[in-house]
């Protein structure tokens, strides 16, 4: 029997508005209880899952394939007549609710590196207000880029989550393996960290002598499920800014550090001389704030870059109303619109205290993100979600806000806690535009229809925001922890309270920040990922070794493949397994988290043989095996077309 495709006119060839979609009966909906239901749990499950993964590791992966998968199999088993409509409803919602959390990580956990805290009801109003303001002013263009753009912007991610959604019969062998990768994330979980911690799972080598160096890897089932998703290429560009970081730069400053008198002091610590420090110090100190200068000067690179696209866009969103909008659902992009709006206006007020920082720290907040959400919808229709680049707008974003606020005089703590809530609204607004594109293109290709898609994707991002300011509210203590090996890295949190704070008080060490942006315009002048060596260069080297290693598990499992049809078989598979160990690792981290907070675990200290680099490789080992092994042991049913 033939697999189900789309048809070649999916991909382009003709307008738009000729288009024939897989679904020609425009009467019916894919909405109902149960839909709605497996949406609004997959929005809740992606949301956490994205929220503590992407503190822990600075990568977050995009909901909608691994949503699409999911989302069919318990439509098929529970919402079987809604079929493809239901199941296309249910993958928006787990992107909504991952977008959300992709967007928020970036900057709200700035608030508390600070010093400041965050309420419950300020993460919940700016958080809200980000998500109806970026769907709404999203919704103005989405005809204009979805229909008239047909063919000319590809929306990648799109197509592969339809082609998903109508070969779908084959979900409940994805369903399967993503519970084998929860299974082997859970009970690595449950052994080590936050819950039992019954077993060391880092092994580590520092050099303290006459070469200083820092070399870890973490045996993490959800960074190892990261590595695999994301692939050699991202990876291996983390990895070598480790390398950088870590065997280059440290080792150098450490050298030099060895020279210095007595009397010389740590920049931001007068206890601590300069020629006393240890490896971590020296990280913590000096390196990490290179890294920043690379992510800073990556993100104005990447803004500058999308000059053209901003231009492009708004001379195409003006003539837009020619395009034959659709005019189905006006009423409800007005009314989300207005919601984000009116919400933007009282967070603004809730945040600032200062009715005059609130009008002008908003309206800031509104025309900036207006100019890029519009760039986010655009960009996702050439390069999909997972590379839209959320964190180059922000700093941009961040960057010409800060510089208002500094001129206005607005530069006590309070005021710079302020402007992190008005960046949070607009990372948000950001971060949807992008994953409400790309669910809307899906919702155009398999014939579904729009307004149901915008109710369903405002609903999800909804419960995002309440899910991921809970997670926040709960790690809070742990959010704060800074030093040499904190809980959660948190690279680009970091990074916007480094700038906004550095930039208000003028105490940053600067010739570092300076030596960072020389380092990302060299990359650019190499055409090298700067965004991606930065973050790795940034990140402890424990986190990036241990996604090289899941990518490198994927190559394996690739040149083991005897065909190319088994390959991209099995690469199904490990990506399946692999989003099982990203929410295994995720979910079950995040309840250990819970426990501890209220005392039911913790307080365990591994001895012995437990406690070693030893037991680090043991389950560094079992892990691997474990993931090669369950998606190598099944055999692949390969289907030739008729």
């Amino acid at each position: 029997m033939s697999a189900k495709k789309l048809s070649k006119e999916a991909y382009g060839g003709v307008k738009g508005k000729d288009y024939v979609p897989y679904n020609t009966d425009k009467t019916k909906r894919g909405s109902n209880t149960v839909v709605m239901i497996i949406g609004m749990i997959l929005a809740i499950v992606f949301a956490a899952s994205t929220a503590y993964s992407g503190m822990k590791a600075g990568l977050t992966v995009a909901a909608g394939i691994p949503g699409s998968i999911i989302g069919s199999a318990f439509v098929a088993a529970f919402a079987k007549k809604k079929g493809l409509l239901g199941k296309n409803l249910v993958q928006g919602m787990a992107s909504g609710g991952e977008s959300v959390a992709s967007g928020l990580i970036f900057v709200l956990p700035a608030v508390l590196l600070i010093g400041s805290k965050i309420s419950f009801v300020e993460g919940l109003v700016i958080g809200l207000g980000g998500v109806l303001f970026g769907l709404g002013v999203a919704s103005l263009v989405l005809d204009y880029l979805i229909i008239e753009e047909h063919g000319n912007l590809m929306y990648p991610e799109s197509m592969a989550i339809s082609e998903t959604l109508v070969a779908s019969e084959g979900a409940g062998d994805s369903v399967k393996f993503m519970g084998v990768g929860f299974v082997i994330s859970g009970i690595i979980t449950i052994l080590t960290g936050s819950f039992l911690n019954l077993c060391n799972n880092v092994y580590s080598k520092l050099g303290e002598s006459f070469y200083k160096f820092k070399f870890e890897i973490e045996a993490n089932p959800l960074l190892l499920g990261i590595g695999f998703i994301v692939g050699l290429e991202v990876s291996i560009s983390m990895f070598a800014g480790s390398i950088l970081s870590n065997f280059g730069i440290l080792p150098l400053i450490g050298y030099f550090s060895d020279m210095a008198h007595q009397s010389h002091h740590v920049w931001n610590n007068a206890s601590t001389a300069i020629g006393q420090m240890d490896v971590n110090t020296i990280s913590g100190a000096y390196v990490k704030y290179i890294g920043a200068g690379m992510m800073l000067c990556g993100g104005v690179i990447g803004a500058i870059k999308l000059i053209p696209v901003i231009v492009s866009s708004i001379k195409q969103t003006m003539g837009a109303k020619s395009a034959g909008v659709s005019q189905e659902g006006v009423g409800v992009q007005r009314l989300i619109l207005i919601g984000g709006i009116v919400l933007g206006f009282v967070g603004a007020v809730m945040v600032s205290g200062n009715i005059l920082m609130a009008i002008v720290g908003i309206v800031i907040s509104f025309i900036l993100s207006a100019l890029f959400v519009i760039v986010a919808g655009r960009l996702t229709g050439t390069i999909g979600t997972s590379n839209l680049p959320v964190s180059g707008m922000t700093i941009a974003s961040l960057v010409i806000a800060t510089l208002v606020f500094v001129i206005a005089g607005w530069t006590d703590p309070a005021s710079n806690k302020t402007l992190l809530m008005f960046a949070s609204f607009i990372v948000v607004a950001i971060a949807m535009a992008g994953g409400y594109a790309q669910s809307q293109k899906v919702t155009f290709v398999i014939g579904g229809n729009e307004p149901e898609m915008q109710k369903h994707y405002a609903i999800s991002g909804i419960l995002g925001v309440v899910v991921v300011v809970g997670v926040m509210i709960l790690l809070a203590d742990q959010l704060a922890i800074t030093g040499a090996n904190p809980p959660f890295a948190l690279p680009q949190a970091n990074l916007m309270a480094t700038l906004t704070s550095g930039i208000m008080s003028g105490d940053l060490p600067w010739v570092m920040i300076i030596v960072g942006v020389v380092m990302a315009l060299f990359m650019f002048l190499l055409d090298l990922p700067i965004m991606t060596v930065a973050i790795g260069f940034y990140l402890p080297i424990s986190t990036s070794s241990i996604i090289l290693i899941g990518a490198l598990v994927r190559v394996l499992v690739e040149k083991m493949a005897k065909s190319e049809a088994e390959k991209l078989a099995r690469v199904s598979r490990g990506i399946s397994l692999s989003s099982g160990l990203v929410a295994g690792g995720s979910i079950v981290g995040l309840i250990g988290i819970i426990l501890q907070v209220t005392g039911v675990v913790g307080g365990h200290t591994p001895e012995g043989f437990a406690a070693g680099n030893g037991m680090a490789l043991v389950l560094l080992a079992a892990m691997v095996v474990a993931t090669f092994v369950a998606i190598m042991a099944t055999k692949v049913k390969l289907h030739e077309e008729e």
